[in-house]
């Protein structure tokens, strides 16, 4: 057996790594990265360029749309586009926004703070049956919304809810994703020591969960809600079955409406594509002024 050969200064001198094999580690590294990244690229180009196409033909009249390209600003018809948007028919534009604001707003609050409160209950309290009814959660996960419409308005007609706020805003408060997350995030970050601590100062189940277990939840509670506002937001078959009164109208039903007048009138066509693009606006504004929670909830303890 060949002993290594000492150096001046008495030390083994490191073994080189056979020829080929850095190279071949930095090749898969760089095929790795290369492969991540590109996926990540097309996977924004995906989200991103929509939206840039709801901009540039927003900036186009109705002529314009089929004479330009699509990413090619044509004549500068915005402002007048908007305005048409903000005067059709005395202003109903504003008024599916704000119906649709306070659909997604009551949603997303009181909705998200329901699923937290159960999500908390089926990680923390023992009770009999609650796998089994935990497991009903998650089958309702698997069920698209679309699914449940009919039975809903069969429901809400029985009880003379339908054309009314009721018949929206009573079913948004239910979300199985929502209950499912919250249960994730409460055995995440909310300890049982310390629950177990307030019990023995005196603090019975509700005061623990608004005390300590909701603001440990916080980022879990402001995930959930953005998911529900955004889902409330987008939500077009159960708004269209249930409502038949045009002031009660989502904006995502009431630009459906103008989409059908747009095939016999062709300018109805730049209010189609300018409302769509401002019904963008509150959700990219709800996601900026609530990452930090979001972000938050990601890589904070629970535990200070």
């Amino acid at each position: 057996m060949s002993t290594p050969t000492l150096t001046r200064a008495g030390k083994v001198p490191r073994q080189l790594a056979p020829h080929g094999k850095g190279s071949d580690n930095h090749s898969r590294g760089f095929a790795g990265k290369f492969t991540v990244n590109a996926l990540l690229i097309l996977g924004c180009a995906y989200m991103v360029f929509p939206v840039l196409w709801l901009f540039f033909a927003s900036t186009k009249s109705a002529s314009d749309l089929y004479a330009t390209g699509a990413y090619a600003l044509g004549h500068p018809a915005f402002f007048e586009n908007v305005t048409a948007v903000l005067n059709q028919d005395g202003g109903m534009f504003l008024r599916w926004m704000a119906n649709s604001m306070f659909y997604a707003a009551f949603g997303a609050i009181f909705g998200g703070l329901i699923s937290v409160m159960a999500g908390y209950a089926f990680d923390k309290f023992q009770f009999r049956g609650k796998d089994s009814f935990f497991g009903v959660v998650l089958v309702g996960v698997l069920i698209p919304n679309t699914a449940t419409v009919l039975p809903m308005y069969l429901l809400a007609s029985v009880f003379g809810l339908t054309n009314t706020v009721w018949a929206i805003l009573i079913p948004v408060l239910c979300n199985p994703f929502g209950v499912y997350l919250a249960r994730v995030y409460s055995a995440a970050y909310v300890p049982s020591e310390t629950l177990e601590a307030a019990r023995v100062d005196g603090a019975g189940p509700v005061r623990s969960f608004f005390s300590l277990g909701l603001p440990m939840m916080l980022p879990g509670y402001v995930t959930i809600a953005l998911f529900q506002f955004v889902g409330v937001w987008n939500n077009f078959m159960l708004p269209l079955v249930m409502l038949q009164d045009q002031q009660l109208l989502p904006v995502s039903v009431g630009i459906s409406i103008w989409q059908g007048y747009s095939l016999p009138q062709p300018e109805f066509t730049p209010m189609v594509i300018t409302g769509s693009l401002l019904s963008v606006i509150p959700l990219l504004v709800a996601f900026i002024l609530l990452q930090r929670f979001w972000k938050s909830g990601l890589t904070a303890g629970s535990v200070k």
